[in-house]
This record gives structure tokens, sequence and C-alpha cells, in this order.
């Protein structure tokens, strides 16, 4: 992977011309914006989107723009110098200028934050409990793993993963987002959780995710306020991948 949870590319407020929405507030689905760019090749620049373009393990959102009675299905996204809306196959490009309503689609969008969220609480027991760091992982909505650094573990590991988990989003710890100084954000204890410092070393300020009094990472991705409202997180799978490195699999329901 090119990159873990509980890391990021950046925390500006805008990537290209693009003023990014989701970074400030994750609960926003609906936005007008206006259209700076529509190629058929590089996709549809707005001035302003809640789309998460991917990153963190975390994917891209999916949704729609609605303009003149005309509905865009946004299947995707792509970074580059700009970000990029990728239209479906065969959905017309609103041309430069147009006024459109963007909207994602919401049970996507919450079924990730969800799954976001438990994988932090997920990494920050870990951590706390066997003093692990993560070596990887990836999501889909409500699916996930979670790779970590862990020679040894007892016979009853997965099962009490599962219940300290668990017990953490029962306690609705709220979940707070904040942007600090990178020195600021460095001088956080175990600020980076995975076994390698990702943080490109030119990145001025870091994007923190505090989930209060259990665990804190730098990290770019969309989460819900508070642990309770990730559900609960079933552990379906341990797996040995050798080198000492432990997969987990869950499942948030």
């Amino acid at each position: 992977m090119a990159a873990r949870p509980g890391t990021m590319s950046g925390v500006t407020s805008a990537h290209g011309h693009t003023h990014r929405l989701d970074l400030a507030d994750a609960t926003v689905r609906e936005w007008d914006a206006t259209v700076l760019a529509a190629d058929p090749e590089q996709g549809i620049v707005l001035d302003r989107s809640a789309f998460y373009p991917g990153g963190g393990g975390q994917p891209p959102d999916q949704g729609v723009l609605l303009w003149g009675g005309v509905r865009t299905r946004i299947a995707g996204t792509r970074k580059g110098d700009e970000l990029y809306l990728l239209p479906a196959e065969g959905d017309p490009l609103p041309p430069v200028g147009t006024a459109v309503r963007g909207a994602l689609d919401d049970e996507r969008r919450t079924a990730l934050m969800r799954t976001h969220s438990g994988l932090h609480v997920l990494t920050g027991v870990v951590f706390r409990d066997f003093g692990a760091r993560v070596t990887g992982g990836s999501m889909e909505p409500l699916t996930a793993r979670m790779d970590f650094d862990l020679a040894e573990v007892p016979p009853d590991f997965k099962d009490r993963v599962a219940e300290a988990v668990n017990a953490e989003l029962a306690a609705d710890r709220r979940i707070e987002v904040k942007v600090l100084p990178r020195a600021e954000a460095y001088a956080i204890p175990d600020i980076i959780r995975t076994a390698t410092d990702l943080l490109p070393p030119d990145l001025a300020e870091v994007r923190i995710v505090d989930i209060v009094g259990l665990d804190t990472q730098a990290d770019g991705g969309t989460h819900v306020a508070s642990t309770s409202l990730v559900g609960r997180v079933e552990v379906t799978k341990m797996e040995n991948k050798g080198r000492g490195f432990r997969r987990l699999r869950i499942r948030v329901v």
C-alpha cells in the first residue's frame, strides 16, 4: 500500500483549485459548486467538493452531480495536480462554468466513516494492550483488515481484542479532528502509529484524529463524531503473515 490508515498525504483545505469540504466537516452530503474543468480523459474539477478522494486506506467516495435536469454519476476520483471526479461510463460531462449540485452516496460514506473510526479504535487497543504498531491495512464499507508488527500473541488474542474494542465503542468516546503545526503534532507521544513514518518531510501542518482518552493519530480520513456511532466490531479472523506480522480482519455491525 502507498498509504496506510493513520497516515495522510496533506491537510491543506484545497487540492489544486478545489476547496475540500470533507476535511472540515465530514457530515456534508450535499453542496453547490461550479465546474472548473471537464475532460473525458481527466475528469471533472469543481471549485468546492465533499468527495473524499481516497487515501490512508479509505476508498474514494461515490455520488452524483445534478445540473440542468441532468444527473452525472461519480464513480470515483483521481488525484493529480487537481482533484478529478470520474464520471460513470457513458454519463455526460457538465460544461465548464456550469452550476451543479453535488451529493454523496450517504450510505457508502457513512459506512466508511464507521469503518475508519472502528479501525482507529482497533489500532488504539492493540497499541495500548500489546504495544504493536500498524504495518498495513485496507477497508471497504463495513469490512477491513489491519496488519500489526506483533511477534507473539496469547491464545485468546482475537477474543481479547474484540472485547476491548467493543468496550471502547460502548464508552462513547468523542472523536475530535484538528490541525496542528508539525512540531506541535510531533510532540504528541506516538502520534505516528505506523511502523514507518510516512508523513512528507515538508508537511507544515498535520491533521490529527483524537479518540479522546484512547488514541491520537495523524490521519486525513473521515470519521464519525463518537465511538458509539461505529456500532459493534466483530474480529472475524486472525492470520499469521510471517515475520511476526499478524492480520486482523473485522466487520462493523
